[in-house]
């Protein structure tokens, strides 16, 4: 760990083979100290696309998998490390858009530098999201949704963990996870806390070979496609990437003020959360999931237009089919 903590103070890029091996040092060390020199140091030299790639390779190469006889299936995911902290958008969407009937294999963990994580927001919601490998393919061939909590399919340290908590700040490791799905998606929809990391996680995306994905950035600082504003995103699709701006008005809404969307802890996403899925909720926090579910159908190929699959999406909750969803996963689960 010493080696690897005074590479990254001295500026040096490391060889896959030497990211590998510094991985496994990672995963092994419990120190926690040393774990967040490291983690200090690496945030401080920057991180690269190489090393993003070469990692999220180690770990989907070393994770549990599911199969589906789903041919067309995403999973929409923000990294946090946004400054917004709102309510889980990508969980809502990630129920709207299985209700509009694209399958979702969403994959993600607890909080570690936000409010709210989809792990935690889901036990709030009912669900049980600490399931195995089993229950949660069973689930996404069987519901058409599921959730894959990340210690579950990948050998995760729990200092790493910790330490990560306790910095409070995004790190390599937030973006590494959706890069890391077990189902391996085709199709993605991701958000990044930083506007520069829009093309270098496009780039990895389409070296790992992703049939057609999204990465985002809100010009507002969120980790989703903001309401607020325009957002900025990178197009993956064929092995090139084609960056791009969309603004509310290409789901056929006005902007408006996200503040009134943050949320202090995982209980009261989960009830905004259940207020936009009922029906109740036609607010700001509607607009936002419905977008965020848009660019997904829109996506997976389901829509020919970001207004057509925001129509789908919002006949989605109309017809209580997000919400059947969510019934639905919590049943299987048991949670």
């Amino acid at each position: 760990m010493k080696e690897f903590i005074n590479a990254f103070q001295n500026g040096s890029r490391l060889s896959p083979e030497s990211m590998e091996d510094l991985f496994d040092a990672l995963l092994a060390e419990t120190d926690e100290t040393a774990v967040k020199d490291l983690l200090t140091k690496w945030n401080a030299k920057g991180t690269n696309e190489d090393e993003l790639f070469v990692l999220a390779s180690i770990m989907r190469s070393r994770c549990k998998k599911i199969s589906t006889h789903h041919k067309a299936f995403i999973d929409c995911v923000g990294t946090g490390g946004s400054r917004a902290k709102t309510f889980n958008i990508s969980t809502a969407a990630a129920f709207i858009t299985a209700g509009a009937g694209v399958a979702v294999a969403k994959h993600g963990n607890k909080a570690a530098t936000s409010n709210s994580g989809s792990a935690d927001v889901l036990s709030e919601l009912g669900i049980e999201p600490a399931v195995g490998s089993d229950a949660a393919e069973k689930c996404l061939n069987e519901i058409g949704i599921c959730f894959m909590y990340a210690p579950n399919f990948h050998r995760l340290s729990p200092t790493l963990a910790k330490v990560r908590r306790e910095l409070g700040i995004p790190t390599i490791f937030n973006n590494l996870g959706p890069l890391c799905n077990p189902a391996n998606a085709p199709h993605q929809v991701i958000g990044v806390w930083d506007r520069a990391l829009i093309e270098p996680t496009a780039n990895v995306l389409a070296r790992l070979g992703t049939k057609r994905s999204w990465v985002v950035h809100g010009s507002d600082g969120l980790d989703e496609i903001t309401l607020n504003d325009k957002t900025f995103a990178a197009e993956i699709s064929d092995g090139k990437v084609r960056l791009f701006t969309i603004e509310p008005a290409d789901f056929g809404f006005e902007n408006e003020d996200i503040e009134k969307l943050k949320c202090k802890n995982a209980a009261e996403s989960a009830f905004v959360i259940c207020s936009i899925l009922s029906g109740e909720n036609k607010s700001a926090a509607f607009k936002i999931a419905i977008m965020n579910s848009a660019a997904a159908i829109y996506i997976s190929g389901a829509a020919d237009t970001l207004k057509g699959a925001a129509q789908m999406a919002a006949e989605s909750v109309r017809s209580g089919n997000a919400m059947k969803k969510l019934e639905e996963l919590a049943a299987a689960t048991g949670g």
